[in-house]
């Protein structure tokens, strides 16, 4: 550990000990999502499962409340319920990091855990100078950094970050998120027998590739993995322009369908479907667990959307990750998102409740709508139906329109905003609603909305309403973990 090193963590601790009461006091200080100690937090990095137990590496700036050198801030839990908050994984603090140690993910070789990551660096202009670098672990905790293993091809600009890799037949394969020279965004691959020595491939998707024209400046966070015997890219794209109900956030997250060719490296895709129909879902990441589920895991947050305008910034904190999400294909080819299922080990105080509604507002009995759950199905209804959360969001149904439209508090001025999703029948909604965030899933998790939102605190209310014949059965939990983050 250099002097750096050691000077950094000490930083931090102090920092997390002199705040640790002004951020417990917080009344949005989420039950059962992972958020930072202090600071901000972002991207989900390094996501994997060893030994029985599941790391969630992320980016973190524990100094203050904005973007800068990040660090890997690291949970672990062996039940995705329960977890821990583990010491620094990574600090930026060698020549090759020292801007900050972005976005990566984790692998095991040879019995070790390894940290493939983004260093960041800017020289005394402002310039940007970016490299994918290594770290090695033993126990899954302390990490030695092992420096630089790839560099910038020629051809792209220093945008070049998020290495996801994995093995495959034998080879090691990265892909990360690219910008070429003429500023458009790309999907890059590189390969290997080990580790410390990558090979360049070329693009493999992005703007001119696959019938895609101007498809974004930039590519975060890529994630290509196998999947029901298809390959799934999941990727973060910048720029797109607004289309109808979609790309409405100031940038999104979705995913292709398609086949990776291991000899030519051409991946050839369907076309880009959203991943979330939200305010707040980026930079998602997955990994394949030891019972051979793909688990998701994303950041509850958009990059340059009204961060400055949330409320925990004033107890030092800001941003969580959502729950994990267990992903599948259906036979339509698209991509199904549910909350795992140890989930369930949350559930206490089971109600259930049936209403028939017809120009009247039914309030929901619910213990403590600040950690629930709520699952409404067997719906029959004429036109459609409301749901209010706590004053502060409202879930829509146009049965006439064939949409679905949630609807929350602007933070900025608190005017109303909405996203909205084609849905021509609704079967079921299924929603996680903690004290600062909603995660809807929409007929078994064909459609899912992502939300954080900030209610009066004295508004713990749920209500479901309705100007025509609507019958629904539904089912609510508290949700309670055993132990605090």
């Amino acid at each position: 550990m250099t002097t750096t090193d050691a000077a950094l963590r000490q930083k931090v601790a102090d920092r997390i000990r002199n705040y640790e009461h002004l951020v417990k006091k917080d009344v949005y200080r989420q039950h059962f999502h992972l958020m930072p100690p202090v600071g901000l937090l972002n991207d989900p990095n390094g996501l994997i499962q060893w030994n029985g137990v599941y790391h969630v590496f992320y980016q973190w700036q524990p100094f203050k409340t904005e973007h800068g050198a990040k660090f890997w801030g690291h949970y672990t839990s062996k039940d995705l319920v329960n977890w821990q908050h583990e010491e620094i994984a990574l600090t930026p603090s060698d020549w090759f990091d020292q801007n900050g140690c972005y976005s990566g993910s984790a692998v095991i070789d040879d019995g070790n855990m390894y940290l493939i990551y983004t260093g960041n660096v800017r020289d005394v202009h402002g310039n940007r100078e970016t490299y994918q670098c290594l770290a090695v672990s033993e126990d899954g905790i302390h990490f030695q950094k092992k420096g630089v293993v790839a560099k910038l091809p020629k051809g792209f600009t220093a945008h070049f970050r998020d290495p996801k890799v994995w093995k495959r037949n034998g080879q090691w394969y990265m892909v990360l998120g690219a910008q070429s020279e003429d500023l458009k965004g790309h999907l890059v691959l590189f390969t290997a027998d080990t580790l410390d020595n990558w090979t360049f491939q070329g693009i493999l998707a992005g703007s001119g590739k696959n019938g895609l024209e101007d498809f974004g400046y930039m590519w975060e966070c890529p994630d290509l993995f196998e999947l029901d015997g298809k390959d799934v890219l999941i990727v973060s794209p910048q720029g797109l322009t607004p289309d109808g109900m979609k790309y409405h956030n100031a940038h999104q997250s979705g995913y292709f369908i398609g086949k990776l060719d291991d000899t030519t490296y051409d991946y050839s895709h369907g076309a880009f479907e959203e991943l979330d129909r939200g305010f707040d879902f980026y930079a998602q990441q997955t990994f394949l667990d030891e019972s051979g589920r793909r688990i998701l895991i994303g950041w509850m947050g958009v990059p340059e959307q009204g961060e400055e305008h949330h409320p925990t910034i004033s107890y030092q904190w800001i941003h969580c990750l959502t729950i994990p999400r267990e992903l599948r294909l259906d036979e339509e080819g698209r991509l199904i998102q549910q909350p795992v299922s140890e989930l369930r080990n949350m559930r206490t105080n089971e109600q259930d409740h049936a209403f028939y509604i017809k120009r009247s507002v039914h309030c929901i009995p619910v213990e403590d709508m600040t950690s629930t759950e709520v699952l409404i199905d067997q719906i029959e209804t004429q036109k459609g139906f409301e749901c209010c959360i706590r004053g502060a969001a409202r879930l829509i149904y146009d049965k006439e329109a064939g949409k679905l439209t949630l609807e929350r508090d602007r933070f900025e001025d608190r005017q109303k905003e909405i996203r909205e999703v084609e849905i021509c029948e609704l079967k079921e909604l299924h929603m996680f609603i903690d004290a600062s965030s909603i995660e809807i899933f929409v007929n078994g998790g064909q459609e899912v909305f992502t939300a954080r939102f900030f209610p009066s605190p004295g508004n713990k209310s749920i209500s479901i309403s309705g100007r025509n014949e609507t019958r629904i059965k539904l089912k609510t939990w508290h949700l309670q973990k055993e132990a605090d983050n």
